[in-house]
């Protein structure tokens, strides 16, 4: 008998309809594998070649079959039961794929270890349909780094406008989302791999409190900012994946705490000092802003805000190639024999002897400067950590929610996603919104499709202090049922002004 295969209008479904509808019987887990298996090739492999996902699972089958014989005999593991997500693939799982943060070092690095998120989601039935692509070693090996490249998956794309920067080390992810090659997907972040991959590919993503998802098993930058989560087309879907994902004290129901009037009623800090001075990006903030109005929020405008950029960032560089060396150095160390780049020394001494594939389109300035770094236990470090903690905690999104007696900020996500050049690397405008801000103190950000501007995406995003998780995404759940704008992708090959 023929597999049942899903229609590109149910693959094109959210993460809550999907789920709803195995649970109908209108769907089965197996049509929706062999659906998005199907998708895949035709808009991933070939077509507009979004090279989103990096590795295919080949037991993706088997779980689904699995959870639709669950299912049969009412034996349903819960919401996520036979919904097929994609993992970035720096994340460890059991089943037979690598884990190569996208570099050929790692090809053979499958450890048959699940990592904490990724068993949460398999026991709640999810079925691990494959790893994602993503920017080579998370964006942190070079300076002039080409976001959503790697060595063994090549250069993401952004699906609304091909020739558009994907953005960030979770770039995979968030194009595979966007152009329905899954129900959900798990990112990392450190300093914005999240929220700027949802933000230009248009759906939602989510970066919680530094702690509330465990970083074990994931390939590891920094201990201090690091973090997965989820990133799917609707705020529901990102609280599903929440629920499986969180562990221990944070582990609680995201998914009750959606409010669609958790806006009424709330003081929220408009940060006008990230907007830009882009004119169609603060008309689609101000826009995201009457909405909030129109719900009852007391908007406070806030207008300056000062971190010292000269000293900041100096020192936000210098505790993450600090972690970097001490971290990578543990995972490398812990992974099995077949891996020879057993330290940071051991893999820039790699990428030199494999220059023609690992170094093709930028160096490893980053590694290099932080394998001359000394211990955990340097002045220099324990200085860098405590100012740029202090300036984005007490001194920084504590202190903007204090002083203006707000329950969160709002921002706009990002910049528009300018055209990808892989001959100079990112070239980003000027930066807009303050979601380094969260990333570095480690608290909770969402940003939520707030339309786009030339056909490109533009995200909103809701800010808020350590632990206020739930509450974060029932605001952006509040927003996105109120005006949020997701719009799906067009697979346009460029666009121009006048488009």
């Amino acid at each position: 008998m023929p597999i049942e295969v899903a229609a590109d209008q149910d693959l094109q479904r959210t993460l809550p309809e999907l789920s709803d509808m195995l649970s109908t019987g209108e769907l089965t887990s197996v049509a929706l594998v062999a659906g998005y298996l199907d998708r895949i090739e035709r808009l991933d492999r070939s077509g507009p070649t979004l090279r989103a996902v990096l590795t295919i699972n080949p037991d993706a089958m088997a779980q689904a079959e699995a959870s639709d014989a669950r299912r049969k005999a009412d034996r349903s593991l819960g919401p996520l039961d036979g919904v097929p997500v994609l993992i970035k693939d720096n994340i460890e799982t059991l089943d037979p794929m690598p884990t190569t943060a996208g570099s050929t070092a790692l090809k053979d690095n499958v450890t048959g270890r699940d990592s904490p998120l990724a068993a949460g989601l398999r026991a709640q039935g999810a079925v691990i349909l494959g790893k994602t692509n993503l920017s080579q070693w998370a964006n942190i090996r070079s300076s002039n780094s080409s976001s959503g490249w790697s060595s063994l998956g090549g250069q993401v794309r952004n699906p609304h406008v091909l020739d558009r920067n994907p953005c960030g080390s979770s770039s995979g992810s968030g194009a595979a989302i966007a152009a329905s090659l899954a129900a959900g997907a798990v990112g990392t972040e450190t300093n914005g791999s999240i929220i700027c991959p949802s933000n230009v590919n248009g759906i939602v993503g989510f970066k919680p409190t530094v702690g509330v998802i465990s970083q074990d098993l994931i390939v590891p930058i920094s201990f201090s900012q690091d973090t997965a989560g989820p990133m799917t087309k609707t705020v529901r879907g990102a609280a599903l994946m929440m629920n499986a994902m969180a562990a221990g004290e944070a582990k609680q129901d995201y998914v009750a705490a959606l409010d669609e009037d958790s806006l009424a009623g709330k003081r929220i800090g408009v940060a006008r000092f990230s907007q830009s001075e882009n004119a169609d990006l603060i008309a689609r903030f101000d826009a995201a802003l009457a909405v909030l109005e129109a719900e009852g929020a007391e908007l406070v405008e806030i207008e300056s805000f000062d971190i010292n950029d000269a000293v900041f960032w100096p020192n936000s560089l210098g505790v993450l190639l600090y972690e970097l060396k001490a971290t990578l150095n543990d995972y490398l160390a812990s992974t099995l024999d077949v891996v020879e780049t057993r330290t940071l020394a051991d893999l820039i001494a790699f990428n030199q002897a494999e220059a023609d594939v690992e170094l093709a389109l930028f160096d490893q300035d980053l590694f290099e400067q932080a394998e001359a770094l000394g211990s955990l236990d340097d002045a220099a470090y324990t200085a860098a950590l405590s100012m740029v903690q202090a300036a984005t905690r007490e001194n920084g999104i504590d202190l903007l929610l204090a002083e203006n007696d707000v329950v969160a900020l709002v921002s706009p996500s990002g910049p528009i996603s300018p055209q990808h050049d892989p001959a100079q690397g990112d070239q980003w405008p000027d930066w807009a919104g303050i979601g380094h801000l969260a990333a570095i103190a480690g608290y909770p950000h969402v940003t939520v499709p707030n339309g786009t501007v030339n056909h490109v995406p533009l995200g909103f995003s809701i800010i808020g202090a350590k632990g206020q998780d739930a509450e974060i995404l029932s605001l952006g759940y509040a927003f996105e049922q109120a005006g949020g704008v997701r719009v799906e992708p067009a697979f346009r090959e460029t666009v121009s002004s006048s488009d």
